[in-house]
């Protein structure tokens, strides 16, 4: 394991120049300590997971030290934001670290958020607060655990430094890694810009860096589209069939390598409701968890008309005509395994909607009901699901589906059954509640129960002993939190 002055930096993104990117140092916070690290995470840089409990480690990411190969860049793009064109955007509180490659060969951003004021930053003051940066940190590690692809999170830095929100709040930053930051938003930068030397060169890089086998197709930017729109919706897929909401699905926010990042409103749902919108800000409904599925195809589109300088319409159409089949065939693949189901039916699509419907009439955590259909047989976990339904008619013919069903499934063991089915259905998920109070500890000094829930959510399908409170249903209050873009 490596100390952290013998991290080995190659700043591949940085080397294609100021058209891309500015050289902007990060603004100290005062008084920085660490409030959350994760081991899992230090590992990738094969860092001693000791080196995080060290001053240094603090001062490093919460800008007052520096290495001396890193090179700060605020990354510059543009964006669909609720369907509106915003003509440049780019890093308004973030600045890429720097490249670092471990011994697997794998290349890692780090970039910094709540690093200070960027020529990106508009009229915002360049920092993030802690309340945000506790989330984002919880969320990127808690989907890894899921199986979800995930931008990762390092650490977070908290601060005696003043940030005004809807009230005063304090600095923090979190360290954020991937294996490229960049999103559709950089090209749609350069094509609407018309810099289209920058824009080939920005295809050139993500193409040899992120997807050198599409080097051997006779149409080497038109196999990286189709392996984008693959990934994509894959992506989505998993988080509607694990239930969860990113809220903010501007082109900006839409990773070019088909991660979840730059979470800002996000949620999980507790109790199953497909209208759910996470973000009070988004009134008309845009990035509900239903349009999930839309809105992914509509950004796919948008990255498609920034990428004709390069690939005909017609092939590109081809390509996002993939999405939806795609997507279809990923998320009824995942909620078969979640249903305990091992082979395919032509009716289980059908199985999984009336499901959801009567779930979504009858308030059902959506989490638990699929952990506990898992906890003993068919017949006996729909009898003892069956009062949490209003609909007792309709869950009834359902149940009798379901367990005829399970039947010409296959001869299982009640504990193969369950071990298949906990394998896949998470006992304890991300609640926006269990948040709310790891955060509210934080901000009065107390880190323990961010360090708490992030070990716990850390292990999501594995019960762990004398932590049956992160299973519960939320309490009232804990359904109807309020969270804003604002960080």
């Amino acid at each position: 394991m490596k100390a952290l002055d013998e991290l080995t930096f190659d700043n591949r993104f940085a080397r294609l120049g100021d058209a891309f990117s500015t050289h902007v140092l990060p603004e100290p916070l005062d008084a920085p300590r660490l409030v959350v690290a994760s081991e899992a995470a230090m590992t990738l840089l094969d860092l001693d997971p000791a080196v995080a409990e060290t001053p240094v480690f603090a001062e490093l990411f919460g800008g007052h030290k520096l290495w001396a190969e890193a090179e700060p860049r605020a990354m510059v793009y543009s964006g669909h934001q609720f369907g509106g064109y915003t003509p440049q955007l780019g890093d308004g509180r973030g600045l890429l670290l720097g490249e670092v490659y471990n011994q697997a060969g794998e290349h890692w951003d780090l970039h910094l958020k709540g690093a200070g004021m960027t020529p990106y930053s508009r009229m915002g003051d360049g920092r993030a607060v802690l309340r945000s940066s506790i989330r984002e940190f919880l969320a990127s590690e808690a989907l890894h655990a899921l199986g979800i692809p995930s931008s990762r999170a390092l650490c977070v830095i908290g601060s005696d430094t003043p940030v005004w929100r809807e009230k005063q709040e304090r600095g923090a930053m979190v360290l954020r890694m991937a294996h490229s930051h960049i999103r559709f938003g950089h090209f749609e930068y350069f094509y609407y810009t018309k810099k289209s030397e920058q824009q080939a060169q920005l295809a050139e890089h993500v193409l040899n860096l992120h997807y050198p086998e599409c080097r051997e197709q006779p149409e080497p930017y038109l196999a990286m589209f189709r392996q984008i729109v693959e990934r994509n919706a894959e992506l989505i897929a998993k988080w509607q069939a694990y239930g969860f909401c990113h809220g903010v699905m501007n082109t900006d926010n839409m990773s070019i390598l088909g991660i979840t990042f730059d979470f800002g409103p996000f949620a999980f749902l507790d109790d199953f409701d497909a209208h759910f919108i996470c973000n009070h800000s988004d009134h008309e409904g845009r990035y509900s968890f239903s349009n999930q599925v839309p809105i992914g195809q509509w950004n796919l589109s948008a990255l498609a008309q920034a990428l004709t300088p390069f690939i005909s319409v017609d092939a590109l159409k081809e390509a996002l005509g993939l999405y939806l089949p795609l997507y279809q065939a990923n998320y009824l693949d995942l909620m078969r395994r979640r249903l305990g189901l091992t082979t395919a039916e032509d009716d289980d699509q059908q199985l999984v909607e009336r499901l959801l419907k009567l779930m979504q009439n009858s308030g059902v955590d959506y989490t638990l009901f699929f952990r506990r259909l898992g906890d003993e047989s068919a017949a006996l976990a729909v009898a003892r699901l069956r009062d949490d339904f209003v609909d007792l008619a309709g869950f009834d013919a359902w149940a009798e589906h379901y367990k005829t069903r399970v039947e010409r499934d296959g001869e299982y063991s009640e504990e193969q059954r369950r071990d298949r089915m906990h394998a896949v259905n998470p006992l304890y998920i991300l609640r926006n509640y269990l948040a709310q109070n790891a955060i509210v500890a934080a901000e009065s000094g107390d880190y323990s129960e961010v360090r708490r829930l992030h070990e716990v959510l850390s292990r999501p399908f594995e019960e762990q002993a004398g932590m049956e409170q992160y299973a519960q249903r939320p309490p009232d209050w804990g359904k109807h939190l309020e969270i804003s873009c604002s960080s």
